[in-house]
């Protein structure tokens, strides 16, 4: 049990760190409207992960928290893209209400007991038993995954 609680504990120190360097990394670019990959530019690439973690991770994190079981639906990414983008919406505050919804995120994560990291939900099409850890990990990894691409655009 140890190393299980040491692992919750490196992505819980991971995840605020993972999101400012995300952030610093959106605003690191003179352009954000300029195509950085496959028809992707820096602004569409913050909407989208703050857009993730509000109508994803966050809202599944916190439902496994406080509910019994919660049934997720599928999200469609490209799909809500293609509805909500707004590219006149300012960087500083994309990323800056990313920022702070993380931050509320990561404060509400450092006070759930150990075993709350095993509470379950079920996603439609994902099947039942998926643990809170694993939405936790989801976010995270879905963060280091867009934070990697801002990084080697730079290389």
């Amino acid at each position: 049990m140890k190393e299980l609680y040491e692992y919750r504990e490196k992505i819980l120190e991971r995840l605020p760190v993972a999101v400012s360097e995300f952030c610093e990394e959106c605003r690191s670019f003179a352009d954000p409207l300029a195509e950085v990959e496959e028809g992707w530019n820096v602004h569409q690439i913050a909407f989208h992960v703050r857009g993730v973690n509000r109508e994803v991770y966050g809202v599944r994190i916190l439902r496994t928290l406080n509910e019994n079981n919660p049934l997720f639906k599928n999200f469609d990414p490209d799909g809500w893209m293609a509805e909500h983008y707004d590219s006149n919406e300012d960087m500083e505050k994309i990323v800056g209400e990313f920022q702070a919804e993380m931050n509320d995120l990561c404060s509400v994560l450092l006070q759930v007991p150990h075993e709350a990291w095993s509470r379950m939900g079920t996603h439609e099409s994902l099947g039942p038993d998926l643990t809170l850890q694993l939405w936790v990990e989801r976010s995270l990894a879905h963060l280091e995954e867009h934070l990697a691409v801002l990084r080697n655009i730079k290389k």
